[in-house]
């Protein structure tokens, strides 16, 4: 996306990250409570940093308006997880989360050979699982009523590296 940069998300970014994960729509209170978690760790917000967490946040015209979190799989060679991406909702559907994903590609040449995501089965999730196929990630596996009665865990996956 044009007049699109990145950059390794800070401590001082928390209100903005925790303002757009609460604004969508598909995340439980109790989930936003687990990315900001993984947003305190990755950036060090109150603690030593986490290296095994990697940030990106998107700007435009100096404002964050998306943000990713990926990192190695534990005892694994090679595999990493994308754990958390969020778009701003009056960002989505112009390029950020593609964008967000090209960048952790980017920065995972070289490392990865495998990248793993986590989402859910829900109806209102198939945008969100459209996102991931049309990126080029495959479902990997399906656990039927993980999160809850209905609503299935669906695992996908890219090979970056051959």
């Amino acid at each position: 996306m044009a007049g699109l940069t990145h950059r390794p998300l800070e401590a001082r970014d928390r209100p903005l990250v925790e303002a757009m994960t609460r604004a969508q729509a598909l995340f439980r209170p109790e989930e936003v409570s687990v990315a900001l978690d993984v947003f305190d760790a990755a950036t060090g917000n109150g603690r030593r940093r986490d290296p095994d967490y990697s940030t990106a946040g998107a700007e435009a015209d100096g404002a964050l308006v998306g943000w990713i979190c990926w990192g190695p799989t534990p005892c694994t060679i090679g595999t990493f997880d994308l754990y958390w991406i969020v778009v701003d909702p009056g960002w989505q559907g112009r390029g950020v989360g593609s964008a967000l994903v090209a960048e952790m590609e980017r920065q995972l040449a070289g490392q990865a050979r495998l990248i793993v995501v986590e989402t859910a089965g829900r109806a209102d999730y198939q945008p969100t699982r459209a996102f991931y196929a049309a990126r080029g990630y495959h479902v990997g596996a399906r656990i039927a009523d993980y999160y809850e009665d209905g609503d299935d865990l669906v695992t996908y996956v890219k090979r970056i590296q051959d």
